[in-house]
């Protein structure tokens, strides 16, 4: 994450029980003059090279200091998880900084790495295709009875500890000025340092009927549509890059909102 550790000032994790949350950020409002955001790639290495290429394009006349930032859910659904990590965990393009944030699917890839007895859940879940794209034939495992420790010993030796450490790392929301961005949105009502992770990542009503009912605009995703979806306060830029082929980019730029 060196990528951006020189610019963003970081809440201090408050502790859940006996886990850290993840880290929540915060940007000033003028520090990019271009921002790029995007969500649930969901394995599509192809569609998000090619996103990528396009922002580059819209930026080259840009003058200032430009940032992308990810919404979550880089894994599952699609053909190539480990792809979409590998180009996520290495550096952003020159002249932007990219800020990767967690989305569910992404916590229980960690969940199942790190507690591989929920492999049946996690498999019916929507963890195969993540598993094929590291090369781990589930089904054939599933069909020879091998039992949990061996499933967990093919999936360590397989995935490498780099992507999960990568995932571990990611913070959770960014705030700048009076936008959020965040993976599925924020409790109703509830102040923004007293989010729970899960709601940020999870959530789904009563956020999208009520918006935040804070003084933020929430950019986030984990909802999918054909199309953005425009509510209270909010914008869902989920369109579910797996099934339609379409990953969308939302684009600030100054005081402008709009789509590339």
């Amino acid at each position: 994450m060196s990528n951006y550790l020189g610019r963003w000032r970081q809440q201090i994790p408050i502790l859940a029980g006996n886990r850290k949350q993840r880290a929540r950020l915060t940007f000033a409002e003028g520090d990019f003059a271009a921002v790029y955001a995007m969500s649930d790639v969901h394995g599509c290495y192809d569609e998000l090279v090619d996103v990528h290429r396009r922002i580059e394009e819209d930026a080259a006349r840009i003058q200032g200091p430009k940032l992308i930032v990810m919404l979550g859910d880089y894994v599952d659904r699609g053909p190539d998880s480990s792809a979409v990590l590998e180009f996520l965990s290495k550096n952003p393009p020159p002249g932007f900084q990219r800020l990767v944030l967690c989305g569910n699917h992404d916590a229980e890839l960690v969940k199942l790495y790190r507690k591989p007895a929920g492999i049946l859940e996690w498999l019916g879940f929507a963890g195969t295709e993540t598993l094929h794209s590291y090369g781990i034939d589930i089904e054939h495992l599933l069909q020879s009875a091998a039992g949990t420790e061996t499933i967990a010993r093919v999936i360590r030796n397989m995935i490498p500890e780099r992507h999960i450490q990568f995932l571990e790392s990611l913070p959770i929301m960014l705030r700048m000025g009076r936008v959020v961005f965040v993976h599925a949105g924020v409790r109703p009502g509830i102040d923004l340092k007293k989010q729970k992770d899960s709601d940020l990542m999870w959530i789904r009503q009563p956020f999208l009927d009520e918006g935040p009912q804070l003084p933020v605009l929430v950019i986030h995703g984990h909802t999918p549509g054909r199309a953005p979806t425009f509510g209270p306060q909010r914008i869902g830029i989920d369109t579910a890059v797996s099934a339609t082929g379409r990953l969308t980019v939302l684009t600030i730029k100054g005081t402008r909102v709009g789509l590339l």
